[in-house]
């Protein structure tokens, strides 16, 4: 995964006119900071009678990228132009989502996707998330090459811990990557 980010990063950075190497230099990607976080959903029909059950409320992730496998073709939800679309992937596939961190580096000109995941009224679902993030020292902000007077910083500058420890979501996730280790270990 770690690989596949890197290559992806570079395409972005590219698509920017940026030098190719440039989001992996800044982000300090040698010591990135990557969690695999799984998430187990029952099925509607095991948990209630309410056939719009959500899994997971709207959210942005964050990091750089989000890899997603999972078990079923469907679930996951992105919201686009104020509506709710079926993200609907094979199962034999990865799922890619650009999050907050590349949002904040390109002063908004690529967003993180606001998504969800909308319970299946038969199947459980397993997704395995895997957050590609920049080293946890990296200051993110917004790049000089996004920022004139049009466009000014919309974002804070912060070191990518600063902002896990600001997200409360961060102590789920961490709780979750301990937990994985030690099941390993």
């Amino acid at each position: 995964m770690r690989e596949m980010g890197i290559q992806l990063l570079r395409g972005i950075s590219k698509s920017l006119g940026l030098e190719e190497y440039y989001i992996e230099k800044k982000m300090k990607l040698e010591s990135g900071y990557n969690i695999l976080g799984p998430n187990f959903y029952q099925s509607l029909s095991r948990c209630s009678d309410d056939k719009n059950q959500i899994g997971q409320f709207p959210h942005r992730d964050p990091g750089l990228l989000v890899f997603i496998a999972q078990n079923v073709g469907g679930g996951l939800q992105i919201k686009d132009q104020g509506k709710w679309l079926n993200a609907d992937f094979p199962t034999s596939s990865i799922g890619v989502l650009v999050a907050d961190h590349i949002e904040i580096l390109t002063n908004g000109k690529y967003k993180s996707l606001l998504h969800r995941v909308a319970l299946n009224t038969t199947v459980e679902r397993l997704s395995l998330p895997f957050f590609f993030g920049p080293s946890l020292d990296a200051t993110v902000k917004p790049e000089p090459e996004f920022v004139d007077d049009h466009n000014p910083p919309s974002y804070r500058q912060m070191t990518y811990k600063e902002y896990l420890e600001s997200n409360s979501r961060y102590h789920v996730i961490e709780a979750r990557a301990n937990l994985i280790n030690e099941a390993l270990l």
